[in-house]
């Protein structure tokens, strides 16, 4: 088709563009300065605020449901590991190689495709809108959060992660917890103190060993991770304060509060969650966007990992070309082919989509 040859050529060299050109969390502005020059060379009006960029389709409709196209421009800085320039968008056999090429730079391009194909059409079944959104790595507050009161009343969203444009129907939240298990200090020698390290020991064993009584059907139990522990400071004094650091990937079975709350009904240090916004998510598969995918021969699972869909209080589904083992790693890729794919993708979904 030749429309679609065209947006996947114009998507291939934007891609290359974003790839050229740092955008860490919190320092997205020349690439949003790119994706500001290309809306505009396409003639699509849009809304900004910080970083972000949103627009809706020409025809708008406020009497239909609309659903929103969602992705992110920012990047993790680029590991050690890497054996070629992170920021060289260089293809080799197939492979656009660079730093958010994978995470998230195909969804991206393919979403804006997507969104550019029915921009200019009449008689939609329904509004569709689009966003690229800054601090999606770093979960930051300036992101896809900071809009979502500007973008109006919206019935469902894409997000964009790479799923090999398989569906990810449910995504766990996060909860990180900041943990403090109080003692006394006194000399090493001496019978002084209350050591906080042995009260935080019974506390440690307990995030290891506890399991929730409700798994769910699609991301099955929650885990829980202790991954940063702090205490003493020199070695003949008792420490009075134990410090650790608990990852908690939280399913659909409970919400965020519910954990907090359960957690801290068993542990007897103080718990300190550093934000209970990062809510786990899903859709039915009921649902039209997920029957449709579905009869286009796409897998459904539950992903452990956490993206805007988070921040979403509508049902929301994540797909996009690429594949999620691939990101945030050293010489990181996407597949041209899963590019022109992903375009091809999110079309025939939102084609086949009936409310």
């Amino acid at each position: 088709m030749q429309e679609i040859e065209k947006l996947y050529k114009n998507a291939v060299s934007l891609l290359k563009k974003l790839i050229a050109t740092p955008s860490f969390s919190k320092e997205e502005q020349d690439t949003f300065a790119i994706l500001s020059d290309f809306f505009t060379k396409s003639g699509v009006d849009f809304d900004t605020k910080g970083f972000n960029i949103w627009a809706y389709n020409k025809h708008f409709d406020a009497k239909k449901p609309t659903v929103l196209l969602n992705s992110h421009h920012d990047t993790v800085k680029p590991n050690k590991s890497y054996s070629r320039d992170p920021f060289s968008p260089d293809v080799e056999d197939g492979k656009l190689f660079g730093l958010g090429s994978n995470d998230a730079g195909g969804c991206l391009v393919s979403l804006i495709s997507t969104f550019l194909y029915f921009y200019d059409k009449k008689n939609l079944k329904y509004n569709i809108a689009i966003a690229t959104t800054a601090e999606e790595e770093n979960s930051g507050k300036g992101g896809l959060e900071s809009i979502i009161p500007d973008l109006g009343k919206l019935d469902f969203a894409i997000i964009g992660e790479p799923t090999l444009m398989d569906l990810a129907i449910a995504e766990k939240g996060l909860l990180v917890l900041d943990c403090y298990a109080k003692g006394k200090s006194g000399h090493a020698a001496r019978e002084e103190g209350e050591n906080a390290i042995y009260k935080a020991l019974k506390d440690l064993e307990w995030f290891q060993n506890y399991q929730f009584t409700k798994a769910s059907d699609t991301l099955g139990p929650i885990k829980m991770t202790v991954t940063i522990i702090n205490a003493g400071s020199l070695h003949n004094v008792v420490p009075d304060q134990c410090t650790f650091t608990v990852d908690v990937r939280v399913t659909d079975a409970y919400s965020n509060e519910d954990v907090l709350k359960i957690i801290r009904s068993f542990v007897s240090c103080e718990v300190v969650p550093r934000s209970i916004r990062l809510k786990p998510s899903s859709i039915p598969s009921a649902h039209p966007i997920v029957q449709a995918g579905i009869a286009l021969g796409k897998k459904t699972y539950g992903s452990p990992t956490t993206s805007d869909q988070s921040l979403l209080d509508i049902p929301s589904l994540k797909c996009g070309p690429g594949d999620s083992a691939r990101s945030h790693t050293a010489d990181e890729f996407v597949y041209l082919k899963e590019i022109e794919e992903g375009i091809e993708g999110y079309i025939k979904m939102l084609e086949k989509v009936v409310f």
